[in-house]
């Protein structure tokens, strides 16, 4: 059938290009603008695959070069080309060989007096121009010169022609051959006096867009010394000082203030490269080279990802094979001992005695769920985790999963309109305790005898050896705990302060966070996305821009430091005091820039200079409802959720004490963007500096001297990890859960790697039994590889604790499955603080190919744990590595599909000639329909070179696991479902790790091999109805999931334009000038209205934008 379609297209296209009956061509023309006008992209680039580009280009070049263009056919066919244009990466390629650019440049002078023509000319020119190399030839032939032509001084005819003008202006100045045209030939002034124009005489933003393009052309421009010279001579900087982003452009580059780009902490790793003598910063880094540097052709830069694609059949083929001998192999039965076991000695004892109650206090039944959450969300009630966890105990996680669509709407509306008076004081602090078994303090706040810098940061011991701890080094923290009894599920202080004792670090920390001490229990209301105030990065960028004209107004005193060996506050007392050593802390350096604003940088990870994004540490000393400014300026992510809604996270020690013992969501005039900063070239190994980012944010503090903690996102240590497994240990019913938690491995840091496994026992010792038992199929799950991913931490701990439950599908699920678990595969990486690597400074997810035992141990027994089980015939049924994302919202998953890389690489490979198991969308589907926080419509299934030594990539190929993923969760929150318009909190992530188990097990009642037994079962354990209900929602296709699910667009941010422009990327790529839609909307709007009354009134009724 695809066969015959694409027969009958190219049927299509042939005639188009070879007719010379102008009837016939408006009726192809009108076929193929039917069949883009709806749909998905999808059907652009597949007329592109069958040669559409190269029809439709080399019919305009048939038609202008007749001895009268016949403007009927090239109007539409303009709409046309510009439309297919967009998304074709060879298109200007295409069109110089055909001869099109000179075609469509002639057609453009001689039409310079009708608007309309002219119009749908620049269209056509603003695609070809898009790629840099032909932007250059166009200038070469005189393009610019022509635009100058059309763009005229403030007037309210034919400005949809000036604005297209001003566009394609824009674009031909990315070339910095025609950058430098202009400087050369006094465009700067020209275009100076025409912004100004425009600005001044449009004085009710009708023409906002046209002011747009005319900013774009400059900034482009001063992207150059020689144009930033130029603009100064042209007192730009005095003419545009309300416009931010050129003021930002021609701000000098500047060295961060510190002595080295690399980390503060080391740590002698085996075959570490860095531990040489580290260079200090010299001006000769920041050299600004701007002219001497090569155009980059955005041919080649938008081609880089579709290049990245893997189009070598032998490395898209799985291969299983194993890498290890089988000597080697045979080290991992000691962590498999479910599969030699006779159980004896494993079956409680009648002497055991258990007492699960008063175990720890902990409570197998505290499992987050969508109904709590939404019951909570909506402020019907208010109840204890513990009354929760029993009325969900006689129902299952299926009565939990994600609403109908109807549903799904009014739930958002109910949220939205609850929210809408946000917790407290703009961060959730001061809320009620009601139903929350908190304390019952007598003494007013402001007179009890706390003394809060004693108490936020509990010390341990002098260092982090295994001798015995002295009494008196846990008395502040019994007292505190004697004074103030509390229950947390899942947590325990005085387990917490046995692990830290074990835990090793590359520093030695000597005291431990207060919040990871005490504990977190998720307020009882989810926060919303913050709304982002309309020109906050101006403002911001101005700021910036005063301390270079006004540096007198700025403090810049040090005030904490890792880099400095004495102390740098002592008794000061007027500013904001400082701590990040302990455990997962990363603050390098905080700077006083004015009395209630600081500058901050944060560590790079261990042996490195890079991965700055990671923060976590104490401020303490301030003063209750002051607004305090901290700005991040050492940020190294192009992009960040901070823009969109995402707030970082804040603990008081003083509401920790009340009861409100929480993380919360907190920030104000929240803004990223690029600074003028930048990474010098010894730290890029000689690469040209990239540049830093700026995250800044406002908090107001509840309390005066308070000591809080804030974070990027809600931490989860090494510590509360081992001190988690240790109580779920002791918590479980060991009649009916078959727990153990092994070591995989030592790190390189001294610390042992959790292996978690669990399954149910078998119903006895009987031969049957246990070989129904050792023939159960796995599921490996990981997390944890990037440290700076906490909500993967999060997402696990959901996973753990249901895993255990007793709930009717965790029951099911442990029955059928054995499961194991490596919570945190770099927990070396947690400890110190990284964002996303290991103490040897390299990333653990690039090491799966080869990993070495001495090197990188936990990856290396991680695939031997894999590698075992499938030589013994027991390869997972699913693979799952969870990560944070921070780019994008919702959670989604990341697959491996052979046919889908090569469609979207555009191999032509007969489907027949591959063939390829499509269950790995079986899964995702499922979570889909079922997860209220997850999204197939950002999940993809293409393999990357550039990932080819992931988990992901490497279990689907050498193990043959073809459900092989990475689950991503986002920082931020969700855009769809019913969270839509949320930020995450731990019970939303807790809840989806929970959402996954139950997914695994929809995936097998729905799998051909599942047995009758097992649906029989799951009908007794479960509502019969439901199930059914749920089985055919999961079986049941959207149309909205299938469309577009691998296109490259779903792999970019999915963040709609915000109000103002955001500057992310250091290339610029970001420019709105660049975005499909718009221009698509230009296009769809002329073809509607053909006729050309009276374009002035073309900024009616649009919405207008302000300023960037």
């Amino acid at each position: 059938m695809a066969e015959q379609e694409g027969s009958g297209l190219q049927v299509l296209l042939h005639t188009l290009q070879n007719s010379s009956d102008k009837a016939s061509i408006l009726a192809i023309l009108q076929v193929l603008s039917d069949l883009l006008s709806v749909g998905t992209d999808r059907r652009i680039y597949y007329i592109i695959s069958k040669g559409g580009s190269e029809a439709l280009l080399q019919t305009l070049v048939d038609t202008a070069r007749s001895a009268s263009p016949d403007w009927d056919i090239l109007l539409p066919l303009f709409r046309l080309l510009a439309k297919v244009g967009l998304r074709d990466k060879k298109f200007g390629q295409k069109a110089l060989e055909l001869e099109a650019l000179d075609v469509t440049l002639i057609l453009a002078r001689k039409n310079l007096s009708h608007s309309q023509n002219l119009l749908h000319c620049l269209w056509a020119l603003r695609v070809f121009a898009s790629r840099v190399t032909m932007g250059a030839m166009l200038g070469i032939n005189g393009a610019m010169e022509l635009l100058f032509k059309v763009i005229s001084p403030y007037t309210r005819k034919h400005t949809r022609t000036i604005r297209a003008a001003t566009e394609v202006l824009a674009v031909l100045l990315k070339s910095k051959s025609n950058s430098r045209r202009a400087v050369n030939r006094g465009y700067v002034n020209s275009l100076l006096r025409l912004h100004q124009d425009w600005h001044s005489r449009d004085v009710t933003n009708t023409y906002v867009m046209i002011r747009h393009g005319l900013l774009l052309c400059l900034r482009h421009i001063v992207a150059l010394r020689s144009g930033r010279e130029a603009f100064l001579a042209a007192q730009g900087m005095e003419t545009l000082f309300s416009i931010a982003q050129i003021l930002r452009q021609c701000y000098p580059v500047s060295r961060l203030p510190l002595a080295t780009a690399s980390s503060a902490y080391t740590f002698p790793a085996p075959g570490s490269t860095s531990l040489e003598l580290v260079r200090h910063l010299t001006e000769e880094d920041f050299d600004d080279d701007g002219d001497e540097e090569m155009d980059k052709d955005s041919d080649v830069e938008a081609g880089k990802e579709d290049d990245d694609l893997e189009t070598d059949m032998s490395k898209l083929s799985s291969k299983p094979g194993l890498d290890l001998p089988e000597e080697e192999l045979a080290q991992y039965d000691a962590r498999c001992p479910e599969l030699s076991c006779s159980f004896e000695e494993l079956e409680p004892k009648c002497g055991d005695n258990l007492n699960f109650r008063d175990t720890l206090h902990a409570n197998h039944h505290h499992i987050p769920s969508a109904a709590s959450l939404r019951q909570h969300c909506c402020n019907r009630e208010h109840r204890s985790w513990r009354q929760e966890g029993e009325d969900t105990v006689h129902t299952s996680i299926l009565h939990m999963a994600k609403p109908g669509k109807s549903s799904v709407r009014s739930s958002s509306k109910q949220r939205s309109a609850t929210n809408v008076n946000q917790s407290i004081q703009q961060n959730g602090l001061g809320i009620g305790s009601s139903g929350r078994g908190t304390l019952d303090i007598q003494t007013p706040l402001e007179q009890a005898a706390w003394d809060i810098e004693a108490i936020s940061c509990p010390r341990i011991t002098a260092s982090f050896s295994n001798s015995t701890k002295p009494e008196e080094s846990h008395e502040a923290a019994e007292k505190l705990l004697h004074k103030h009894p509390k229950h947390i599920p899942f947590h325990d202080p005085h387990l917490y302060m046995a692990n830290v004792m074990r835990t090793r670090s590359a520093v030695g920390f000597k005291t431990m966070a207060f919040p990871d001490f005490w504990g977190h229990c998720p307020p009882p209301t989810a926060q919303p996305l913050l709304d982002r105030k309309l020109g906050v990065q101006r403002i911001k960028i101005l700021e910036d821009v005063r301390r270079l004209l006004q540096p007198s107004d700025v403090i810049n005193k040090v005030v904490f430091s890792l880099d400095e060996p004495w102390p740098l506050q002592g008794s000061i007392s007027d500013c904001l005091r400082f701590h990040s050593k302990f455990e997962s802390g990363n603050l390098r350096k905080a700077i006083q820039v004015r009395e209630f604003e600081y500058d901050l940088l944060v560590n790079a990870d261990v042996n490195s200079s890079q991965h700055q994004q990671w923060f976590y540490f104490k401020v303490s000393g301030m003063r209750a409802a002051v607004p305090y400014r901290f700005n991040i300026i050492n940020c190294e992510k192009p992009n960040s959720q901070f823009n969109y809604g995402m707030q970082p996270t804040l603990y008081s020690v003083k509401e920790a004490l009340l009861g409100r013992h929480a993380w919360i969501r907190t920030g104000s005039e929240i803004c990223y963007y690029k600074n003028h900063y930048r990474q010098n070239a010894a730290a890029m190994d000689g690469a040209s500096g990239k540049r830093y980012y700026t995250l800044t944010f406002a908090v107001t503090f509840p309390h005066n001297e308070d000591a809080c903690y804030l974070a990027y996102h809600y931490p989860y240590t090494y510590s509360t990890l081992m001190t988690h497994l240790e109580i779920l240990e002791r918590s479980i019913d060991r009649r009916e859960v078959y727990f153990r938690h092994d070591v995989l491995c030592q790190t390189l840091g001294g610390n042992p790697c959790p292996l978690v496994t669990i399954t149910a026992f078998p119903e006895s010792n009987s031969a049957e039994h246990l070989e129904q038992f050792r023939c159960r199929p796995y599921q490996v799950i990981t997390a944890r590889v990037h440290p700076g991913e906490s909500n993967a931490s999060w997402v696990m701990k959901g996973t753990l604790e249901f895993l255990v439950s007793s709930d009717p599908v965790a029951k099911l699920l442990r029955e059928n499955f054995v499961f194991k678990i490596i919570p945190m595969l770099n927990p070396d990486g947690v400890i110190n603080g990284n964002h996303r690597c290991s103490l040897r400074g390299e990333d653990l997810n690039r090491q799966w190919l080869c990993p070495q035992v001495h090197l990188q141990p936990t990856i290396y027994h991680a695939k031997g744990l894999l590698q075992y089980l499938s030589s013994t015939g027991r390869g997972p049924v699913v693979f799952c590595d969870f990560h944070g994302h921070s780019q994008k919202k919702n959670v989604f998953l990341y697959g491996c599909s052979m046919k889908e890389t090569l469609w979207q690489a555009g191999c032509t490979v007969g489907g027949s000639a591959l063939l390829e198991d499509v269950s790995y969308r079986t899964l995702p589907k499922i979570l889909d329909k079922l997860a209220p926080a997850f999204t197939m419509n950002s999940c993809s299934f293409l393999v990357e070179k550039s990932r080819a030594s992931t988990a992901r990539v490497v279990a689907w190929r050498e193990m043959g696991v073809s459900r092989s993923y990475t689950m991503e969760s986002s920082y931020c929150g969700c855009n769809q479902g019913p969270y839509q318009g949320l930020q995450f909190g731990t019970r939303e992530l807790e809840e989806m790790g929970a959402m996954y188990c139950l997914g695994l097990l929809i995936l097998e009642l729905k799998s051909a091999s599942c047995s009758h037994k097992l649906l029989a079962r799951a009908s007794t354990l479960l509502n019969a109805d439901v199930l059914e209900h749920y089985l055919q929602r999961c079986s049941s296709s959207s149309s909205s999931n299938s469309s577009n699910n691998n296109s490259r667009t779903s792999e970019v941010n999915d963040e709609p334009p915000c109000m103002e422009e955001i500057d992310y990327c250091a290339d610029s790529s970001s420019d709105s000038e660049q975005n499909f839609t718009e221009l698509d909307q230009q296009i769809q709007e002329c073809a509607f209205n053909k006729d050309e009354e009276e374009e002035k009134e073309e900024g009616t009724g649009r919405r207008r934008r302000s300023v960037p």
